[in-house]
């Protein structure tokens, strides 16, 4: 674990936006650098604690190494794409299933473990701290939270990952030892079990939107049992999210009325909305620090729109600005939802627009002509303010939505009338008329509903798939399910490699 060792200063600056929260909680004023042993002394500082544990959640779509443009990389829906097999070692091996020890980005290990740290250092300093028990109560609920969605991504990625549950210290770092991911489970079982006691059911829109509630531990927790196979324990933990299929659910939340309101811009921590990462394009993010954490937009935006695009005058398409394209759609995928009403919100066909006259843009790496159109910025989007444009992007992104909670229980119950009717509303929302309920049904209807998102990668793991679907990217069963270990990390540690990997 060597890189932690530069992580026990604590940044009082290190913020975190929880969208569209006030002023007040949002944004910590940078005081400098203080050591945990004498900073944690009142709520005011355990708030700014808690707003740096917070922070790793950006890694959802914050900086180019992002769980939802790399993971869209590695599956069937999309290739690495960018500006040549060379733009991004990490993602283009993945895509190819060709990591390495050396190739495979480092922060999907560092930034996941520093949430870690400072959800343990908290924790440590909490009881200490001078402020009302019900307050530290939910700062713990929601500290522990966190590190169960931090190790989840760990133990996914990774599979064979050191359980710390205290902050290390210079005496112990070289000394861990990876748990079994059985361990590592069972503790983020019990982090989100200990969490959904604490948490609130509801917080203020205006002033806390972001903060996780009982119902997103609920939800994760629910994913969490079905990546276990624990498909009784994963229906019921889910039906407490998603109460009656198609309708509101105890804590408020129903699927939107129409599908492409999802991804508009400005409708964050809509009623769909159960885990949400937040960015904004008021954080002046500039080069010299973009994917060191201080940097707050949405990288994926850019990173996934179309290199040199421009449109002529009086032209129907969609006013874009230019990206790196990245994550350019495969035609299997193109060809399984193009008759799917989601297939316009989901992916932007630039091949028959350029074919057509109405815009033209320069074909990057692996090039289809299909974009993925939950994530396009449009040129309203653009930050024109201080910073770098390209990194100050303001949409959100989903961890889970309720369309995915209803389909993770419809798969975990398998058959029979709830199941039925978890599928039939997703389908309903977007005019699709009932279908039997089978696990094929469901896997397909999951590809459709979640196509984009950073879901199928894991999916196709889940189910088994995996080796079939990603054959022609020279997928090998049992080694390519997990990334390997940073080479990094090894030396001079008790780490071990990944079985398969050098």
């Amino acid at each position: 674990m060597k890189t932690i060792k530069f992580k026990y200063l604590f940044i009082a600056a290190a913020v975190v936006s929880f969208g569209s929260c006030t002023e007040e909680f949002v944004d910590v004023t940078p005081k400098g650098s203080f050591l945990s042993d004498n900073y944690y002394a009142n709520q005011d500082q355990a708030t700014a604690a808690l707003v740096g544990v917070y922070d790793a959640i950006r890694k959802n779509t914050g900086g180019f190494e992002n769980m939802v443009g790399m993971m869209n990389a590695g599956s069937d829906d999309h290739f690495a794409g960018g500006g040549g097999s060379t733009d991004g070692a990490g993602i283009q091996g993945f895509s190819t299933h060709t990591l390495t020890g050396t190739i495979v980005p480092g922060s999907f290990w560092n930034d996941h473990y520093q949430g870690i740290f400072r959800a343990n250092t908290l924790l440590l300093k909490l009881p200490g701290v001078a402020m009302p028990d019900d307050v530290k109560a939910r700062f713990s609920g929601e500290s522990k939270a966190l590190r169960a969605m931090y190790y989840f991504n760990l133990v996914r990625l990774f599979k064979n990952v050191p359980l710390l549950l205290d902050p290390l210290t210079a005496t112990n770092m070289y000394e861990v030892e990876q748990a079994t991911s059985e361990a590592v489970y069972a503790q983020i079982e019990k982090d989100l079990i200990e969490a959904i006691g604490t948490l609130p059911t509801t917080v203020p829109a205006d002033t806390e939107s972001g903060r996780l509630t009982k119902g997103a531990a609920q939800a994760l927790l629910g994913k969490v049992y079905l990546q276990e196979g624990k498909k009784t324990e994963a229906a019921a933990i889910l039906a407490l999210v998603n109460g009656t299929p198609g309708g509101t659910n105890q804590y408020g939340n129903r699927l939107l009325t129409n599908f492409s309101d999802l991804w508009v811009v400005s409708n964050k921590f809509n009623t769909e909305s159960l885990i949400e990462v937040s960015h904004t394009s008021a954080g002046n993010s500039d080069w010299g620090f973009w994917g060191s954490g201080r940097d707050e937009g949405n990288s994926l935006n850019v990173m996934i729109g179309p290199r040199s695009y421009s449109r002529p005058s009086g032209s129907t398409a969609p006013d874009l600005p230019s990206g790196w394209s990245f994550n350019v759609v495969t035609q299997d995928l193109y060809d399984a939802i193009k008759l799917d009403p989601r297939f316009g919100a989901t992916i932007l066909d630039l091949k028959a627009l350029k074919a057509a006259g109405k815009a033209d843009y320069i074909g990057g790496y692996q090039d289809t002509g299909y974009f993925l159109n939950k994530f396009l910025p449009r040129k309203e989007d653009v930050r024109t303010g201080g910073g770098a444009a390209e990194l100050n992007y303001r949409q959100n992104s989903y961890i889970i939505r309720l369309a995915d909670t209803y389909l993770m229980e419809a798969e975990a119950l398998g058959s029979g009338a709830r199941a039925q009717a978890l599928l039939d509303a997703v389908r309903s929302r977007v005019g699709l008329p009932s279908i039997p309920v089978t696990l094929a049904a469901i896997k397909n209807e999951r590809r459709m509903e979640l196509a984009g998102e950073g879901h199928r990668f894991f999916d196709l793991v889940r189910w088994g798939d995996a080796a079939t679907k990603l054959s022609n990217r020279g997928f090998v069963a049992g080694k390519d399910e997990i990334f390997p270990i940073p080479i990094r990390e090894l030396q001079g540690t008790k780490l071990k490699q990944n079985p398969g990997y050098n």
